[in-house]
């Protein structure tokens, strides 16, 4: 064999074993066979836990579904979560700017606040607010150490619905407002000099420049808070307040079907929360806009092959 024909062939050789030349298997192959054996053995096991077993008694379930009762239980829910959750956030507006404020006195206050509700259960709270008669017989309106304008007594004002509301609100006052000074914190400090120095007045800055970027940020935080707030008033049943689960709970301790009711309970509850995922996922979207991650770590991996590829 000549000099030339062995370098000939090798060079054949090596064209026909070039690694780009093999077909490209995936490792994660067995991987995803495996995952989907489990996706369906999981749906196996929840369609004989749901659909097989007679416990549930789902005939029950549709006939409670959309009773009367239950209706007026689910819209009292609905009514406390709204109030609550306005109440709430303004609350946490207020405690987020006090926490940002340059005065010390005012973030003293705000972080006072945020730590004692942050330390009490949500649970306690309610009954604290709804109890507070014990502690202030009376709610006065006037000038310190003088007479008081008005004065009316707790009892009168601190109903089950205003001491629902008082609780849920401060509770999520205290969480809300640091999710609020979190999203302005993780705003460069450039941007607030560059919109001083652009002449803009503080609440344009806030509107028109930072402000659609901290509500990106914030939004699948608050939303979560949003959405434990429908559980939340599930709470107030200990004060009395006849929302979702004190119907349910008042149906059941007549005709005895503790599991049937708490089901028709839990499917309003799945229903009310995908209503506040869908909103949240709306609300992402639109203040998302020119931000995607996924496109842009596409378009990173999409350099970084093209880079590698020109070094070769």
């Amino acid at each position: 064999m000549t000099m030339p024909e062995t370098v000939e062939s090798r060079r054949t050789g090596t064209a026909e074993t070039a690694p780009h030349g093999l077909p490209i298997r995936d490792p994660k192959r067995l991987a995803h066979w495996l995952s989907y054996a489990l996706g369906m053995l999981v749906l196996v096991l929840a369609f004989r836990f749901f659909a097989l077993n007679p416990h549930w008694d789902w005939p029950t379930i549709g006939a409670w579904l959309f009773s009367r009762r239950v209706m007026s239980g689910l819209l009292n829910t609905i009514l406390i979560t709204v109030v609550s959750t306005a109440a709430g956030l303004a609350l946490g507006l207020l405690i987020a700017a006090f926490r940002l404020s340059g005065f010390a006195v005012l973030r003293a206050m705000a972080a006072a606040y945020v730590w004692i509700i942050r330390a009490t259960p949500g649970l306690v709270l309610i009954l604290f607010v709804y109890f507070l008669a014990a502690l202030v017989p009376t709610l006065s309106l006037g000038l310190p150490f003088a007479d008081p304008f008005v004065e009316v007594p707790t009892n009168e004002v601190i109903s089950q619905f205003s001491a629902a509301v008082i609780g849920l609100s401060a509770y999520l006052g205290a969480y809300s407002a640091e999710i609020f000074r979190g999203g302005v914190l993780s705003i460069h400090q450039g941007q607030f000099e560059a919109c001083h120095s652009l002449g803009l007045s503080a609440r344009r800055t806030y509107t028109k420049v930072v402000g659609p970027q901290i509500i990106r940020v914030i939004t699948p935080s608050l939303a979560n808070e949003v959405v434990t707030m429908f559980k939340n008033t599930s709470l107030v049943s200990v004060i009395g307040y006849v929302e979702l689960l004190t119907t349910v709970q008042l149906v059941y301790s007549q005709n005895f079907k503790t599991i049937p009711m708490l089901t028709v309970a839990v499917i309003w509850y799945l229903v009310l929360t995908s209503l506040a995922m869908l909103g949240q996922s709306r609300l992402e979207k639109r203040f998302g806009r020119g931000f995607n991650r996924r496109v842009v770590a596409t378009a990173t991996a999409t350099d970084t092959a093209g880079h590698e590829e020109r070094h070769d």
